[in-house]
């Protein structure tokens, strides 16, 4: 099991291999459908609360932050795998989900030097490795605001990496 600590530095993006098995403790923000497009807006503005949020080194999870818990969301829904080639350019290096991304989506990863790792929809499990959360942005969105989670070995599998992905056949 490979130890990955935020901010994730591209060195350790250039080590990884599909089937690697990872936990990543630290910062991460949590975003699905409702919010990434409007991150994604931020970006194209050049909007200062960008560099507040900070997107350097970030891992991104497909969630939603409920009483409940969280658990991840389908990557591929159109809203949220469009976000991913922009938030990579912009320093995100590990993108959370689940399911399988388009050949576009994983090339993109390979230029930005970013990956995707899936993660199994337990959400005791996860709620178990979060130490605190805060909303950060767009709390108009409820339980699908853009949350900071602080966690600690969140398990998760590399799934796309250096323009390979684990669900080709």
């Amino acid at each position: 099991m490979l130890r990955l600590e935020t901010p994730i530095r591209i060195e350790q993006i250039e080590d990884l291999k599909i089937g690697d098995q990872v936990e990543i403790s630290g910062r991460i923000l949590c975003g699905r459908d409702a919010v990434l497009p409007k991150l994604v807006a931020l970006l194209r503005k050049k909007d200062p609360l960008i560099e507040k949020i900070g997107l350097e080194g970030a891992v991104i999870f497909h969630t939603a932050v409920s009483p409940a818990g969280i658990g991840p969301t389908t990557s591929n829904k159109l809203e949220i795998e469009d976000s991913i080639p922009e938030l990579s350019a912009a320093g995100v290096r590990l993108h959370l989900g689940k399911g399988s991304l388009g050949a576009e989506t994983v090339a993109s990863l390979k230029i930005h030097r970013s990956v995707f790792a899936v993660t199994p929809p337990v959400t005791a499990l996860f709620s178990h490795r979060m130490l605190s959360k805060q909303i950060i942005a767009f709390e108009e969105e409820g339980m699908e605001a853009l949350f900071e989670i602080q966690v600690e070995r969140l398990p998760a599998i590399i799934a796309a990496a250096h323009g390979r992905n684990i669900f080709e056949k």
